[in-house]
């Protein structure tokens, strides 16, 4: 079982597209938490500018000590204004705002209650979603597979917005940070908003390479053991520049 669950449906319910004509929520908008929001509406952006998402699918929210800032539900990214800052609580209850969270919000409460997570991504990518309908765990096809902590899982299915769902990501994230929804999409967390999305960018690469070697008649791909998984993931602590 995971950790510190509680409840998430003190959530609102409310349908894609519907816009709160509701009074101002709650307190002002703090300083730190204007510079994050900017950074959260940049990063939504950019799900849709290199196709992880159509539309208004998929979501992004980042951690502010106990705020969390979420994009709002059905609104187009390229609409929102500094002035359209969504934000609750973790038990759901809305602090900034006057825009419904996202449906999804089950989702990312759930990460951060269970998780020292800081943000969190969740999109429609094509590749990634095509994998989640046809295997239980997206193969060891590459070595970037212990960027996400190891072989991603795939969450079973269920209704967006559910606490079903949300207790199924629970369990597919269980020491990763990163996983995929079946006939859903993919959810990554990360200590910052780049982290989270480059771990999702990864994740569909890793799922469109999959699926492209798969598709060689005669033939399989090639797959990493656990021994080289872990090899790979050791030298990888080392990366980058260091100071």
């Amino acid at each position: 079982m995971v950790e510190d669950q509680r409840d998430p449906r003190g959530v609102r319910d409310a349908r894609e597209g519907a816009r709160d004509v509701r009074e101002p929520q709650g307190r002002s908008v703090r300083p730190e938490e204007a510079h994050a929001w900017e950074a959260l509406v940049a990063t939504a952006r950019r799900t849709v500018s290199d196709g992880l998402v159509v539309g208004t699918s998929g979501n992004v929210s980042v951690r502010v000590e106990d705020t969390v800032l979420v994009t709002p539900s059905g609104v187009p990214y390229d609409r929102l204004t500094p002035t359209d800052v969504t934000g609750v609580d973790l038990d759901g209850r809305q602090e900034l705002g006057t825009l419904v969270p996202t449906s999804e919000l089950p989702m990312h409460l759930a990460v951060y209650r269970s998780t020292d997570a800081r943000a969190v991504v969740h999109t429609h990518a094509v590749h990634a979603t095509a994998v989640s309908t046809l295997v239980p765990e997206l193969p060891a096809v590459h070595y970037m597979t212990v960027a996400l902590g190891g072989p991603v899982r795939v969450a079973p299915y269920a209704t967006y917005g559910t606490d079903e769902l949300a207790e199924n990501m629970l369990h597919a994230l269980v020491d990763r940070s990163g996983c995929l929804l079946q006939n859903h999409g993919t959810l990554t967390h990360g200590a910052t908003l780049d982290q989270a999305y480059d771990r999702t960018a990864q994740l569909e690469w890793m799922c469109r390479l999959w699926l492209t070697a798969s598709s060689v008649p005669g033939l399989s791909p090639t797959l990493l053991t656990e021994a080289q998984v872990t090899e790979a993931g050791e030298r990888l602590r080392g990366y980058g520049q260091r100071g």
